[in-house]
């Protein structure tokens, strides 16, 4: 089975990751996407994250209801701060059964060689580039076990979000129904 690997702060999960998962499993071959809800990203500051077990929350019910997502806190049980290679290494060891495919955007392909141990994930696994407007990739450049996906560019950001909200803005559209209602809920991630 065909595992595509969506390992992200999600802070908060949005539309624009839930269309491209979407589009991975429905045109690039991925029997499932697992979102892996990462504790920590070693390049961004802590303090900006929006409590686990919430975003967590958050994921479980923006996917509900489709069949080739699954929600995963495994990335919860490693040492911190998180590593793309550590969680790639257990995952192998936990489900041998299966072939992962990690997906990344363009602009973390950029940044690629500065992610910890980038030489060898490159050498050990499969990995999808998702476009990300502003950074183009050329396809014929990259190494047999990285494909550039055709999925459209979604220009939706977390950081949009937070803002969006902590503004006040009803922006309803851009998050999964149960997901706005969620927050909307919970005033403390709302700046308020």
């Amino acid at each position: 089975m065909n595992i595509g690997l969506f390992s992200g702060s999600f802070n908060p999960i949005h539309i624009g990751h839930l269309a491209l998962a979407n589009y991975l499993c429905e045109y690039e071959g991925l029997d499932e996407v697992w979102f892996m809800v990462s504790p920590h990203n070693p390049l961004k500051s802590e303090e900006q994250l929006m409590d686990d077990e919430f975003r967590l929350e958050l994921v479980k019910l923006a996917i509900e209801g489709y069949s080739k997502f699954r929600a995963s806190d495994f990335e919860f049980r490693l040492p911190r701060p998180s590593y793309t290679v550590n969680t790639l290494d257990e995952l192998r060891r936990s489900y041998p059964e299966y072939t992962f495919h990690l997906i990344i955007g363009s602009d973390n392909w950029a940044l690629f060689p500065r992610w910890y141990e980038s030489e060898r994930i490159l050498a050990e696994n499969r990995i999808l580039v998702y476009p990300r407007p502003g950074y183009p990739v050329d396809a014929a450049s990259l190494p047999e076990n990285v494909k550039l996906t055709s999925s459209p560019v979604f220009e939706i950001s977390s950081t949009f979000i937070r803002e969006a909200l902590n503004a006040g803005k009803n922006i309803c559209y851009f998050l999964h129904p149960a997901v706005y209602a969620r927050l909307k809920e919970h005033a403390a991630y709302l700046g308020g």
